[in-house]
């Protein structure tokens, strides 16, 4: 239908169609949009990301890595665009959430056995079930310190951890993780790296992980998204199938070393332009 207003004709403009994504695609993102001050960081923006697989997301600083799992996450409203996470919108979807300020993500008045089950607790679930999946949790993390204190009482390490079993607990159909280890030393990066890896050979839970980490990246990932700078684009995704669970053999294997230099060699193009 045409509709006369103060005489020029305007016709309606059909909505765009929504395309679906590949076979095998967990979340379909179509046409987002975010400006910051005036300016884009992303336009019409479209992505895919693989059911039952781990995705890297680097690129350049500025580019807004962590404010992409943000709005997938729906912590940031996008402008315009859709999201979908198989075909469902973000409320009908379990997730969870890895913070990278571990400190800020726990809530200092609970202790820590009650973070962890917070989100059990939420959805309504017994308190026999609660104390299931807490077991359950603690057997795969083979927690050795005492849930009874609180956050702040733990070592940085333990937080994290913390963190992770809490996200992990209503057992998410997509777990996000901003750059969970930048706070570690190099001792609990290691082992909460082998855990999550456990976790995802366990579960087949999809993960989107922000990382400034290139060697991070591509060690944990199945598919490495890298972006460029702003307005942010996908550069290239690297796809990277070396065997379960990687090791730190894994490091020095040829075809880890080439998808190291493959994607630096993209992030630097990227950088430079």
């Amino acid at each position: 239908m045409n509709e006369v207003i103060n005489g020029p004709v305007y016709a309606d403009v059909p909505a765009p169609v929504f395309k679906p994504g590949p076979a095998g695609t967990h979340i379909t993102i179509r046409g987002l949009t975010k400006y910051f001050a005036g300016w884009p960081l992303y336009e019409n923006f479209d992505l895919d990301i693989p059911k039952h697989k781990i995705a890297s997301v680097f690129g350049p600083n500025g580019c807004g890595k962590s404010t992409l799992i943000n709005m997938i996450a729906g912590l940031i409203p996008v402008d315009s665009g859709e999201i979908l996470f198989d075909g469902k919108s973000l409320k009908d979807t379990r997730i969870g959430y890895v913070f990278q300020n571990y400190r800020e993500a726990m809530f200092p008045w609970m202790r820590t056995i009650d973070n962890i089950a917070y989100p059990l607790k939420l959805e309504g679930k017994s308190k026999a079930e609660v104390d299931r999946r807490m077991a359950e949790l603690v057997a795969s993390f083979d927690v050795k310190f005492d849930l009874r204190r609180y956050p702040y009482e733990l070592s940085g390490g333990q937080q994290q951890t913390a963190s992770i079993m809490r996200a992990l607990a209503p057992r998410p159909e997509v777990l996000f993780l901003d750059e969970p280890f930048s706070a570690l030393d190099f001792e609990m990066t290691l082992f909460i790296r082998e855990k999550l890896q456990e976790v995802f050979l366990q579960t087949g839970t999809t993960m989107l992980l922000v990382s400034h980490d290139l060697e991070e990246a591509v060690y944990l990932a199945d598919e490495v998204l890298l972006l460029t700078k702003r307005p942010t684009r996908v550069a290239e995704i690297l796809h990277y199938d070396d065997a379960r669970p990687r090791t730190l053999d894994t490091l020095s294997q040829p075809s880890f070393v080439h998808m190291k230099k493959q994607s630096l060699e993209i992030f630097q193009r990227e950088v430079r332009r």
